[in-house]
């Protein structure tokens, strides 16, 4: 028989512990992984909540479906691909609920105007245009526009979202021209100041 080391004095804590890390290794493999890709989590939960405290409970949210969905996990796609898709569905969905309850406080003109800045930083300006134009996509065309700027490609891209890598390739054309509408007004406005 196999010799079980236990050192004394054996603290609550310290047993527990034992006790923890024997019967659900699941749950300190899961948290590993977490912590790991939490930068994963981060993006969707920031490219979905402005304010700290909604993406802080979408993160929470995020993490929760994970959890469930884990232990279905067969690894049949990379650990990225299912944490993106899942993720992803998980803001899309609460996006969906949250756009039906009535808004509690609206946002008016003034909280939406950005600082002034200064003279010399251009590509700042073009760059805040750009995020603004952004927001104006649907939930998908923002996600697509996300795992794109991540350099993942096509197949990785249609694997996340569940669509076929050539659907992918229709969105972001049908995406650049809607940012193209967006952003042309928007620079010719700038320049002709």
């Amino acid at each position: 028989m196999g010799s079980c080391k236990i050192s004394y004095p054996l603290t609550t804590d310290k047993l527990a512990e034992t006790i923890h890390t024997l019967v659900n290794p699941a749950e300190q493999t899961f948290v590993q992984l977490i912590s790991e890709h939490q930068g994963i989590i981060h993006k969707v939960a920031s490219l979905y909540c402005d304010q700290g405290e909604e993406r802080r409970d979408l993160f929470q949210e995020i993490v929760l479906q994970l959890w469930r969905a884990y232990p279905n996990y067969k690894g049949e796609a990379k650990l990225t691909t299912w944490m993106y898709r899942i993720a992803l569905n998980t803001a899309i969905s609460g996006f969906r609920k949250k756009k039906r309850s009535p808004e509690l406080q609206p946002i008016t003109d003034h909280l939406l105007q950005l600082p002034a800045q200064a003279p010399d930083s251009e590509r700042e300006e073009q760059r805040q245009f750009l995020y603004r134009a952004i927001e104006q996509l649907s939930e998908v065309e923002k996600a697509l526009v996300m795992l794109q700027l991540e350099d993942h490609s096509y197949d990785e891209i249609a694997e996340i979202i569940g669509i076929t890598p050539n659907y992918v390739g229709v969105k972001f054309n049908r995406i650049k021209a809607k940012l193209r509408n967006i952003l042309l007004p928007q620079f010719s406005d700038s320049s002709s100041q």
